[in-house]
């Protein structure tokens, strides 16, 4: 691989691969923060305070359990490749919408709090998910 794939989730140079992970530096954001961990392991009291359904809350907890693990291994890598950037932006993108979908079309029934959680969910991943066009666009300049 080419050493304008590095990782550049994190929005490190590609002509210096990331000696460690640290936050993406736009926002500041760490990916899979503490509170996932928190969702899925307290999902019926989430659940009960956000009116969202604990099933959807736990599989959620679950799942970003899983990306962040993947997001930690290719933030241990030198290079990525450029299709796994296009997936990772992809996919936060589907989930932001979702977020707003969920509740517009009848899915759930959140009240405030699930509304707000919600919408912070689709900010805070639609900011990932620039972060990822701002790494293709590195990749492609330095290319």
């Amino acid at each position: 691989m080419d050493r304008g794939l590095r990782f550049t989730m994190y929005l490190i140079s590609p002509s210096s691969p990331p000696a460690r992970a640290g936050p993406c530096r736009l926002t500041g954001f760490r990916p899979a923060s503490g509170t996932w961990p928190s969702i899925a392991a307290a999902s019926a009291a989430i659940g009960s305070l956000t009116a969202l359904p604990p099933g959807l809350l736990r599989a959620a907890g679950l799942f970003l359990l899983v990306y962040a693990a993947v997001i930690a291994w290719l933030a241990m890598r030198n290079a990525v490749p450029r299709a796994m950037l296009w997936l990772l932006l992809v996919g936060n993108l589907v989930w932001a919408v979702e977020c707003a979908a969920l509740p517009l079309l009848g899915f759930v029934a959140p009240n405030g709090w699930g509304i707000a959680l919600l919408a912070v969910q689709a900010v805070a991943v639609a900011v990932f998910a620039e972060c990822y066009v701002i790494a293709l666009r590195r990749v492609a300049r330095a290319a």
